[in-house]
């Protein structure tokens, strides 16, 4: 708690970066949830699908934000999307905003399966950050791609699945399609934040630590309570990363 706490403050963007930064954070966030719901209300998308778009946008967004301002930005960014998102629980069902990322099988909890990932996100990427510092961008591309990809593989294509963990009264499945497409995804989500990330320095070791690192977090992902992966899908590739890549 002293760590997230001391790690918050250090990275509280300042008052010049609030007034610059805060309004086009918040203008990008809404303009991502904002076009994932126009997917879904215009042209009649799943919501595996709308949901998503927003979770890819983010947290590339993150990614780009973490490598030009560092965690300073992301924090900004950060508390941008989350006036976004609560600006989006607050106006409920039936809202375009709300409608992007409530599917309509977490009835009848679908905003408890807004607010979990949320937080999930939220814990995910201060512990990554915290316990691993750069490796965290590893945690963001894994989460905003490898997990982004699974659940519309398995929409579209899924034809074995399983159970996970969920709350009472709602019915969670996987699938095997879409933990594969986990797998590929983050192989590609994991080569791209070594790269990208002048802290982390690709190695021979790379020829098996890559595909080891995708494997774990399809696990990982596989085996996460439904609303809680967000958190999982950072924290297992960042720490991985740390111990190959730093």
């Amino acid at each position: 708690m002293n760590q997230a706490a001391t790690f918050l403050v250090e990275n509280f963007p300042s008052p010049c970066a609030l007034l610059l930064g805060g309004p086009l954070g918040l203008l990008w966030a809404f303009a991502c949830l904002r076009f994932a719901g126009h997917l879904k209300h215009r042209y009649s998308l799943r919501t595996g699908y709308s949901r998503k778009t927003f979770h890819f946008l983010i947290f590339f967004s993150a990614m780009a934000t973490h490598l030009a301002w560092g965690p300073k930005g992301v924090c900004l960014f950060g508390g941008m999307t989350s006036l976004v998102i609560f600006y989006a629980v607050s106006r409920g069902s039936g809202n375009v905003l709300y409608e992007a990322m409530a599917r309509e099988k977490d009835a009848p909890h679908r905003t408890h399966y807004i607010v979990v990932p949320y937080f999930a996100t939220l814990i995910g990427g201060l512990a990554s950050n915290i316990l691993f510092g750069p490796a965290a961008t590893a945690g963001y591309l894994v989460a905003g791609w490898g997990d982004a990809v699974g659940e519309p593989v398995g929409v579209r294509f899924g034809r074995h699945t399983y159970r996970v963990p969920a709350r009472r009264g709602v019915t969670c499945t996987r699938s095997y399609e879409g933990s594969t497409a986990v797998f590929a995804v983050s192989m590609v989500a994991v080569c791209a934040a070594v790269a990208a990330t002048p802290e982390l320095a690709y190695s021979w070791r790379a020829v098996y630590a890559v595909p080891i690192i995708a494997l774990v977090c399809a696990l990982a992902e596989a085996v996460s309570p439904h609303g809680w992966d967000n958190a999982t899908m950072q924290l297992v590739p960042a720490f991985l990363v740390h111990v190959w890549f730093v």
